[in-house]
């Protein structure tokens, strides 16, 4: 499993303890507002917006919260307050490579925010383009092969593995427990319309920032980082945290 399917599920099975839905709307309506914003309220013609309307149907956000986001971000409703997608970029104790989506409308208290919690971790915030060079914006799509239980799905990792690559996938990686699906940016709508027209529903699918390379660090060091990512991940105005630790079992064990 890599990188990004293990933090997912790191922070799905953290979040199911922390009682946090209030946040995560939040931040599913910011995502929401900034794509009907970018490319407007139509969910046919506006991939990201689509996707974000999957997520949070997924999380099983209410109607009414997400048509209320489109239309704030649309300009549908002039009393919404403006929200701007920023980038920040550091690294981490040991020199990992943290790059931050955030969604905010006030830059000064995001900013200092954020500064705070790499300062706490003794990590340190870095100029435009220091870190964004480490990273490749790719499609992304999770397909899980086990239930919420651990049970095996019925599934066939070879099946979805095929279909995949005929569909126009970049890359796939299969595991135990998910078959993991990268395109390039611009190819995943249609690679994702592809597998569901085939009868395949990617449990995921989003776009995201790959690591070009990951570090891997002794599961001591590696706890440090995992802590600092986890505050980051906790600010309301941070919508998507990317890294290039590598996430080891011993690692994961000890935090999942």
């Amino acid at each position: 499993m890599s990188g990004h399917s293990k933090w997912s599920t790191i922070k799905r099975k953290k979040g199911a303890n922390d009682n946090a839905r209030g946040k995560l709307f939040t931040k599913l309506a910011r995502e929401l507002q900034v794509a009907a914003g970018e490319g407007g309220p139509d969910s046919d013609a506006n991939v990201r917006l689509r996707l974000a309307i999957e997520k949070a149907r997924a999380e099983n956000m209410p109607k009414e919260r997400i048509d209320s986001a489109i239309r704030r971000g649309a300009g549908l409703d002039k009393d919404a307050a403006e929200i701007e997608e920023i980038y920040y970029e550091g690294y981490a104790p040991h020199g990992i490579a943290i790059l931050l989506a955030c969604l905010t409308d006030n830059r000064n208290r995001t900013i200092a925010e954020v500064r705070r919690c790499f300062s706490r971790a003794n990590g340190n915030l870095s100029e435009p383009g220091s870190v964004a060079w480490q990273f490749t914006a790719k499609g992304y799509m999770a397909v899980n092969l086990q239930d919420t239980n651990g049970k095996a799905s019925g599934l066939d990792a070879d099946e979805i593995f095929m279909q995949a690559l005929e569909a126009g996938a970049e890359d796939v990686e299969v595991s135990d427990d998910s078959v993991e699906i990268y395109t390039q940016r611009t190819d995943l709508a249609q690679v994702d319309k592809t597998l569901r027209a085939s009868g395949i529903l990617p449990d995921s699918s989003e776009l995201i920032m790959q690591p070009n390379r990951t570090l891997s660090l002794d599961p001591r060091a590696g706890l440090t980082v995992l802590h600092l990512l986890e505050s980051l991940e906790e600010l309301d105005d941070v919508n998507k945290v990317y890294h290039n630790l590598e996430l080891t079992d011993e690692l994961v064990a000890q935090v999942a």
